[in-house]
């Protein structure tokens, strides 16, 4: 299987190339991402645990899904791609904001990002894709964010730093 690129851009979102995603964690250069939240009509946030045999962070709880815009890929269509690629399932997403981070892990990798963070409503199961996604719940946000500060070994690096983002945006908007 050929190894995807990731856009290499700069702090203004603005692409500057292309490279491997592997080589682009290992050098922690500055790349578009995205990250999704799927909530359904209780206010609950889905999660997924990440599958047992990647590369990094495996079986640690995540948001719905993430991953990488392919080149000429809005940031929608790559959030409802890897949705139905990672949870079988699509729906309608909406972009809340993006920010840069910077995540080391402890095999040598940086995510170091431009995340464009989307928000989608859900009322199904998925259908999860087991090369992908261990396992999956639903949860309330403040109840995510209590775990975290309980379990903070249990989530993914990129997660515990976006869904603080996530949570705050949730909590200033009006309903």
């Amino acid at each position: 299987m050929k190894e995807e690129n990731v856009i290499l851009v700069n702090q203004a979102d603005e692409q500057i190339g292309t490279m491997p995603k592997m080589e682009a964690h290992e050098k922690a250069l500055l790349h578009r991402a995205f990250s999704v939240f799927v909530m359904n009509e209780k206010g609950e946030t889905m999660l997924q645990q990440r599958a047992a045999h990647k590369y990094h962070s495996p079986l640690l709880w995540t948001n719905t899904c993430c991953s990488h815009q392919r080149v000429g890929e809005t940031n929608i269509s790559a959030g409802k791609r890897r949705l139905q690629e990672e949870m079988g399932f699509s729906t309608e997403l909406t972009e809340l904001f993006s920010f840069i981070y910077k995540a080391p892990f402890d095999n040598g990798l940086t995510e170091h990002e431009f995340d464009h963070v989307m928000i989608g409503n859900y009322e199904a199961d998925p259908s999860i894709n087991p090369d992908e996604v261990a396992n999956w719940k639903w949860m309330k946000p403040e109840d995510v964010k209590n775990d975290i500060a309980k379990n903070p070994d249990t989530y993914t690096a990129w997660f515990k730093i976006i869904f603080e983002r996530f949570y705050n945006h949730l909590i200033q908007t009006p309903q």
